[in-house]
């Protein structure tokens, strides 16, 4: 896994919404390999901003097939890297970007004949979007239902490209828009995508259907519903995949004083880039990402909330817990992955690498 920056230039920028653009990045044929990607990947963008260095993950909107690095970026309020792609970046400009990385992804077989469904709230259209022009393009048997949630019609981002999609592939797929602070006349479709509403959605829409996979991505509280509604309708939790934008901030767990464990300092070797960085971490201290910053390893980060994988790297020796866990599978779990900004070491001796 490759946690190195380039410096990109920006090709091009498309104002999508009134708050929301979409980058383009030119990609030297000397980097290209490096940045091939799966649909539903991410880019973890770097900049310096006011004399501060803020890093910032964004889902690829554009395609394999489409030989395009674009992500989309909605303006929120105080964010200072995405008011700064809103407001001041300008084409020609330059960003440091890392490969695409991340497990939300679509590998694509043309021998498929599957019905994918499609959650998408806000801004979390942006690896749909990307996952549902895959499916499309190289799988031709294949068709799709896109449930997708907004505050009204002029916050649709891709909003005439989802349309000319619509038109083109009138048999391949349904795109069924739902607005919360919008009446259309139907009230199936005003609301938020909650547990009931994705009910009567699926009830309505899917009945009688076979769902092959369904691809979920937004805010935290709505995947989570979608998932357990899906779960009901007949899906199993290998069908279901999502990628969360925002996790909710994690209550810290409290443990009686008998059953507390007696805080200890673990020796933590870390490999990145072929190099070996050590220090010493209590195990009641910040994370391994924090500890190995202070220590002068300029390990890769970007959300520090346990959404992306970013930080991910391999326990190759002693053991360590995680405070949450929203960006790695059960089995990169199993095969000894962590994410190193949410890790604590639970053994004396540690060994981790971010090169395997």
């Amino acid at each position: 896994m490759s946690t190195q920056f380039h410096t990109l230039k920006v090709s091009n920028i498309q104002r999508e919404t009134k708050g929301c653009v979409s980058v383009a990045f030119e990609v030297p044929k000397a980097l290209r390999e490096d940045f091939t990607f799966s649909s539903g990947q991410y880019l973890t963008l770097k900049t310096d901003i006011s004399g501060e260095e803020i890093r910032r993950s964004y889902s690829l909107c554009s395609s394999p097939h489409e030989n395009q690095w674009r992500v989309a970026i909605k303006e929120i309020l105080n964010g200072k890297f995405s008011s700064y792609a809103n407001q001041h970046l300008q084409t020609g400009d330059t960003l440091e970007v890392m490969a695409p990385m991340g497990n939300f992804k679509i590998e694509p077989n043309p021998s498929n004949s599957n019905h994918y469904l499609l959650f998408a709230a806000g801004s979390g259209v942006t690896p749909v979007f990307s996952i549902l022009k895959t499916i499309l393009k190289e799988e031709p048997l294949s068709t799709l239902t896109l449930f997708y949630g907004n505050k009204g019609m002029s916050e649709i981002i891709f909003r005439e490209e989802l349309e000319a999609i619509k038109n083109r592939f009138l048999d391949r797929i349904n795109i069924i828009h739902v607005f919360s602070r919008e009446n259309i006349g139907i009230p199936l479709l005003k609301g938020r995508i909650d547990a009931q509403r994705t009910k009567e959605l699926l009830h309505a829409f899917l009945k009688n259907q076979t769902v092959s996979s369904a691809y979920i991505c937004g805010p935290q509280e709505m995947i989570l519903a979608v998932k357990d509604e899906l779960i009901v309708f007949g899906l199993s939790a290998a069908q279901i995949h999502f990628e969360l934008f925002h996790a909710a901030p994690v209550e810290k767990k409290i443990v009686s004083e008998h059953a507390q464990q007696a805080a200890f300092e673990s020796k933590i070797e870390l490999i990145m880039d072929g190099e070996r960085t050590n220090f010493y971490l209590s195990s009641d201290g910040p994370t391994i990402l924090e500890a190995a910053y202070k220590a002068g390893a300029d390990a890769p980060f970007a959300c520090k909330g346990g959404v992306c994988c970013t930080c991910k790297a391999k326990v190759l020796r002693g053991e360590i817990s995680m405070d949450v866990n929203y960006a790695l599978t059960p089995e990169e779990v199993a095969q000894g992955y962590i994410l190193t900004c949410q890790a604590h070491p639970t053994s004396n001796d540690v060994l981790i690498s971010f090169d395997d």
